[in-house]
């Protein structure tokens, strides 16, 4: 199983990730909160602001303060630890 560092030593499942969105769009903060309400938020921010908006195939969805770019780098290269951008 490959896994994604999304930031603060938290990892989530590249097989199981659908998309990586920033939460700046009407749509995607109201997906933020339909999760919240649910039960299926899983917030790794550590405290910081959200960057990146993780949506997978269970239907969490996962925040992080990592950048989408360099998520989806650490997904292309298959980097799965170390956080040397915080």
């Amino acid at each position: 199983m490959k896994l994604i560092n999304i930031g603060f030593g938290n990892m989530v499942s590249a097989a199981r990730l659908i998309a990586l969105v920033t939460p700046e769009s009407a749509p995607v903060k109201r997906i933020i909160q339909e999760a919240r309400d649910k039960g299926t938020l899983i917030d790794a921010t550590c405290g910081r602001r959200t960057r990146t908006v993780l949506v997978m195939d269970s239907d969490h969805v996962v925040l992080s303060a990592v950048a989408p770019e360099t998520v989806g780098g650490r997904f292309e290269t298959g980097e799965t630890e170390g956080d040397t951008d915080e």
